[in-house]
């Protein structure tokens, strides 16, 4: 019911914000979209703990402000390595452990991989993320597991 409960209101509040207009007709048509798509949803059993995350809505934006200051700093990594030419660069494929719980940890844990320039996910399992790094350090740094411990935050 709780999740029911977010994907209304996460549908509502997107609607609302493409809309832009606010008569009668039109809210009514949205209130309909919303309960056919609510409908749909359940008919599919596709409403869960995993489709809507609520338990991660406290801690996410933290996690956010985290990955956008790694993302900054691999940016200027890779700008820096680009400038410097392919002494710089040392590409390499490595099995990185996952150790998450659950399916959407690992899944947020790999596209985080993806968003910091350099690195690049290309294969999630169980246990593992094969990732493709432009440089030996990167691959150090995350071997050493910061982004992995705090994405299992997340999950907590």
């Amino acid at each position: 019911m709780r999740h029911t409960a977010s994907v209304t209101l996460v549908l509502t509040a997107i609607w609302l914000a493409n809309s832009g207009h606010y008569d009668a007709l039109l809210l009514s048509f949205g209130a309909f979209s919303v309960v056919l798509v609510l409908w749909i949803s359940h008919r599919m059993d596709v409403v869960d703990h995993e489709s809507q995350p609520i338990h991660l809505t406290a801690k996410l934006p933290f996690y956010y402000l985290w990955l956008f200051q790694q993302i900054i700093r691999s940016n200027i990594d890779v700008v820096s390595r680009v400038w410097r030419g392919r002494s710089a660069i040392s590409p390499q494929f490595e099995k990185v452990p996952a150790e998450q719980k659950t399916d959407i940890g690992r899944v947020i844990y790999a596209n985080s991989i993806n968003l910091t320039p350099g690195t690049l996910s290309v294969e999630v399992e169980d246990d593992y993320i094969l990732v493709h790094s432009l440089s030996r350090e990167g691959m150090a740094e995350l071997k050493r597991g910061e982004m992995g411990r705090r994405v299992c935050g997340l999950e907590e």
